[in-house]
């Protein structure tokens, strides 16, 4: 079974799931085993919050364990049986690909296999049989064929949790000298916007109020924080649009595909007086997970289960 997966800074994206990147460790069982992962006599509950940044993701235990518990979800889903094998795709930065390849590819393939764990009251067994290692944000293109097809350059944005992975497309193909990975994700956006309202009402709001008014749904944080955090929102965008154009990618002469957990935001945001060339929108945050996995089907040269 090919399952692919987008090791995110904010949230781990499968196929069918996305869930916040935060984990919390415990010696003893919680009191809910909802969300919960036991591996090796500890348990952990999975999307609490956010993961702490790391520079380099294989430095603790905490996205090996975000992984068991998204192949334990995928299972599921898919009715398969708690006794599998397992093929992982995931992705990294092209900017970093070379470098990044193998560790996270040892990272991930452990060699004591297979690989027992319980999620939520449930026993697996799971054979990772590989790991098979893509550009993220090129991956997602795969299924949006459309959005290169009659342009000869494209610019595509991956608005991630820290960072915003930028690449130049030539002809459909990624243009390995134009591409930037810029610490300009939404985490510092939503940072931003909880300090400007607690300056300016004194109000702590939390991420999850903040992603909801920059996402236009309605909150009940009042009409002044609202109205400040849409205007970080904006601010965000400015400060985006701007590191972009100083990478030397000239928004105004280039169409742009935006993706990622912030591409809403940035989309809402994005004016008139801004001049883009053309902007199009990949909604599903899921969007590269399911690239993976339509490219692992492909070098198959069948269908995966879905």
């Amino acid at each position: 079974m090919n399952i692919g997966i987008d090791h995110g800074y904010y949230a781990v994206k499968t196929k069918h799931f996305s869930f916040p990147a935060g984990i919390t460790a415990y010696s003893h069982e919680p009191y809910t085993l909802q969300n919960t992962l036991e591996y090796e006599g500890r348990y952990y509950v999975c999307g609490t919050g956010r993961q702490p940044i790391l520079r380099d993701k294989t430095e603790n235990d905490s996205y090996f364990l975000l992984t068991l518990a998204a192949i334990a979800k995928e299972i599921r889903h898919r009715g398969e049986k708690a006794e599998c094998s397992v093929v992982i795709g995931a992705g990294l930065p092209l900017t970093t690909y070379g470098r990044e390849k193998k560790p996270f590819r040892n990272y991930l393939l452990r060699s004591s296999q297979p690989v027992s764990f319980r999620y939520e009251g449930e026993e697996y067994k799971a054979v990772i049989r590989d790991v098979l290692l893509f550009p993220q944000g090129y991956s997602a293109i795969v299924n949006h064929p459309e959005f290169v097809r009659d342009e000869p350059s494209v610019l595509l944005m991956d608005i991630g949790g820290w960072t915003v992975d930028v690449m130049r497309l030539d002809n459909g193909v990624p243009n390995a000298a134009a591409c930037r990975s810029l610490e300009l994700g939404m985490i510092r956006c939503i940072d931003e916007a909880r300090e400007q309202v607690r300056r300016d009402t004194g109000l702590s709001v939390t991420d999850a109020q903040v992603e909801r008014v920059l996402a236009g749904r309605k909150c009940s944080v009042g009409e002044e924080a609202s109205v400040i955090i849409q205007q970080q929102g904006r601010i965000y965008t400015e400060r985006l649009l701007s590191a972009a154009m100083e990478a030397g990618f000239d928004l105004k002469a280039l169409p742009v595909v935006l993706m990622g957990g912030g591409a809403s935001v940035v989309t809402r945001s994005v004016r008139e007086q801004d001049r883009l060339c053309r902007v199009l929108v990949i909604t599903d945050v899921r969007a590269n997970a399911e690239g993976y996995e339509r490219i692992m089907s492909q070098m198959a040269g069948g269908a995966d289960k879905a």
